[in-house]
């Protein structure tokens, strides 16, 4: 049998994500189990929109509470180093491409990277390009699609 993928993460994203399985496990899904027993005493289930939707609920909220709960029993807690001048796991980089404004970001583990909230995954390719940089430096990044970028680093803390 195959051992699960380590799942890198802060002590701040796992409490995160602690919380969150909470919420559902003891919240959502006894919300939504009430929801699908007062649809089914609405009838004929095969024309039921409320029963089939409260069971797609249902679905999407547990494949999430697995997702949840795979992190929490294969997380490896990261820490950081402490100051660097090279960018590493765990450090905020302010960085800017040309003619952009400037854009700061923390290098996390995937589990916690959100874009819209600082957050980028060291695995992704703006991660892998920013890791090991000083200010300064020009820094390539390949995009997805084959294309690619170039920013600055302005600062790491």
């Amino acid at each position: 049998m195959r051992q699960p993928p380590e799942v890198p993460i802060t002590a701040e994203g796992l409490e995160e994500v602690k919380r969150e399985l909470d919420e559902l496990v003891n919240v959502k899904r006894p919300h939504i189990v009430a929801k699908i027993k007062a649809a089914r005493e609405h009838g004929d289930l095969s024309e039921n929109f409320e029963y089939h939707a409260a069971r797609n609920e249902q679905a999407f909220l547990e494949t999430r509470i697995r997702e949840l709960e795979a992190i929490v029993k294969n997380h490896v807690l990261i820490e950081s180093n402490g100051p660097s001048d090279r960018v590493q796991l765990l450090s905020t980089v302010t960085f800017q491409e040309d003619g952009a404004p400037e854009e700061t970001y923390r290098i996390v583990g995937p589990a916690e990277a959100d874009p819209g909230q600082g957050r980028i995954s060291f695995e992704s390719e703006l991660g892998k390009a920013l890791l090991g940089r000083r200010v300064g430096e020009e820094v390539v990044v390949r995009t997805p699609a084959g294309g690619s970028y170039t920013v600055r680093v302005v600062r790491i803390e």
